[in-house]
């Protein structure tokens, strides 16, 4: 007992896993462990019948029949079923990480977190799914494993909504506190997400290292090249409207679309409050407070707040006989493919599809689509 607990002073780690080399300071310790690997689990639930490979488990797990969390945070009140839990979580207030990386430095609340990120380094992924048999490291394995069963336990507190990682929930609460930590280095651009700063700083680079191997466009992320690959080249467009039958390539451009039928519109402008069914026409507004005009016309350099706007003045240098060959009508509608020539006149005629009636007549009280529209006077 006494080279044990000396053991747990030093950190040494006589005993280690033949599968997968793990070390521990006890033999029995390693044969609870190695019950990951041959699947046994010699305590069941009385009540709801499930195993366990540790008694101590079986004994935590009781606890969410019974409702008992013995264990409370002196700091916020929140309980838990395990004073190992309790004693991970009162690390978050005091900020303590006290496993440390060896190779990059990296520090973590929990020695389980450091074995799991070691993995990374040596590229040891030693766990596999049953489903599909992707290899992982434990926690990322747990998480990968929610993807089959559809398990999205941790809930956002704002909106109710789930992910089935704590770190996509962390990612997603950025979104209600407004809280952008990832920042660039070459502009004033700030991310919630560090890849979406990795992607964004490729526009500075012009780096683009993902290309496609049959038409050669290439791409700043994997998964962009991916979205090409599926909707370009194979065709593919999974995603489907349940109330119009419209399939789309990407889940975002379905999400989207949707809103033309729920006319939900999630983004508020903090300055006027004007709301949005789309980030992006967020952003584009907010520059009318801002006054920012990003785009620059190359022949006189006049500035615009839009792509579009800038498109559209552009052809006003070019001769007449160039505009019809660079088509004198830029804009096209993505439901009946008829063009228009300002952006303001393809808008109007949308709301002729969604059944859009924003103007109003002061005589009649009659919903208009157009505000020059025409009235029947009977």
């Amino acid at each position: 007992m006494c080279i044990i607990s000396i053991r747990t002073h030093t950190g040494e780690r006589s005993y280690s896993c033949s599968d997968c080399r793990m070390c521990f300071t006890t033999s029995s310790n390693v044969t609870v462990h190695q019950r990951a690997h041959t699947g046994e689990k010699s305590y069941s639930c009385l009540d709801c019948g499930k195993c366990f490979a540790i008694l101590s488990n079986l004994r935590a797990h009781q606890r969410v029949h019974t409702g008992g969390k013995p264990y409370s945070c002196s700091d916020c009140e929140k309980s838990f079923f395990r004073l190992y839990s309790l004693k991970l979580h009162q690390r978050t207030h005091t900020g303590e990480k006290p496993s440390t990386c060896s190779t990059c430095g990296k520090c973590f609340i929990s020695s389980h977190n450091l074995t799991d990120h070691k993995r990374l380094h040596a590229d040891d992924k030693p766990y596999s799914c049953p489903d599909c048999e992707k290899c992982f490291t434990m926690s990322n394995l747990r998480a990968h494993e929610r993807t089959h069963t559809g398990e999205k336990p941790h809930l956002c507190s704002d909106c109710g909504k789930g992910f089935s990682s704590a770190g996509n929930l962390k990612k997603h609460k950025r979104l209600h506190t407004g809280e952008k930590p990832f920042h660039c280095e070459h502009c004033e651009e700030k991310f919630t997400r560090s890849d979406r700063l990795k992607v964004h700083i490729m526009s500075h680079t012009g780096e683009k290292l993902y290309q496609c191997p049959e038409c050669e466009k290439s791409y700043t992320n994997s998964t962009q090249l991916k979205n090409h690959q599926r909707i370009i080249h194979r065709g593919e467009k999974p995603f489907l409207c349940s109330e119009c039958g419209k399939s789309f390539g990407k889940l975002g451009n379905l999400t989207d679309h949707q809103r033309m039928h729920t006319g939900e519109k999630p983004y508020v402008c903090p300055d006027c409050g004007k709301q949005f069914a789309h980030a992006k026409h967020l952003k584009i507004h907010q520059r009318e407070h801002t006054g920012e005009k990003p785009y620059q016309c190359p022949d006189c350099e006049k500035c615009f707040s839009r792509a579009d706007y800038l498109k559209t003045h552009q052809m006003t240098h070019m001769p007449p006989h160039m505009r019809s060959l660079a088509g004198d009508k830029p804009h096209r509608c993505s439901d009946c493919g008829k063009r228009f020539r300002q952006m303001a006149g393809l808008r109007a005629h949308q709301q002729t599809h969604t059944g859009e009636n924003p103007y109003e007549c002061l005589k009649t009280k009659q919903s208009l689509t157009y505000p020059n529209s025409p009235i029947i006077d009977r």
